[in-house]
């Protein structure tokens, strides 16, 4: 079983709002074959509590414009682990001390990793005039 096309899209957009507001190692894992709950998951972190929640806020705005309103949401008041829950996707935003001590990307290790094109791709400022 893989994810569904849907799910996919989903976590598309969350990945790539994460990325938009500079989240690092932004991960997408399909996990639909270890869990009935849920098809992905993205994992991105932050180095401090802002902002993990400017990346939440992102997410949220995203997939809101996509007609997408998490089911539940459990973190973001600390701004250490952000959990956005839309039942077929699941965002952990974490600060980079959760990530490296829970290590999630270890625990679903053997899960495949979604592509998502564009993914860590910021435009580089365009270059001066050669002086």
């Amino acid at each position: 079983m893989t994810a569904t096309a849907d799910a996919t899209e989903i976590a598309r957009i969350a990945a790539l709002a994460a990325d938009d507001k500079l989240a690092a190692d932004v991960v997408v894992l399909d996990v639909s074959d270890q869990l009935v709950i849920t098809d992905c998951f993205v994992i991105a972190s932050a180095p401090n509590e802002r902002q993990v929640n400017a990346i939440v806020e992102n997410i949220e705005e995203k997939l809101r414009e996509a007609g997408h309103q998490p089911v539940r949401r459990e973190g973001t008041r600390e701004g250490r682990w952000a959990l956005l829950d839309y039942v077929d996707v699941v965002v952990h935003v974490q600060h980079n001390d959760e990530r490296n001590f829970y290590a999630l990307e270890r625990l679903w290790k053997d899960c495949p990793t979604i592509e998502v094109p564009g993914l860590g791709e910021r435009p580089t400022e365009a270059a001066g005039d050669p002086a």
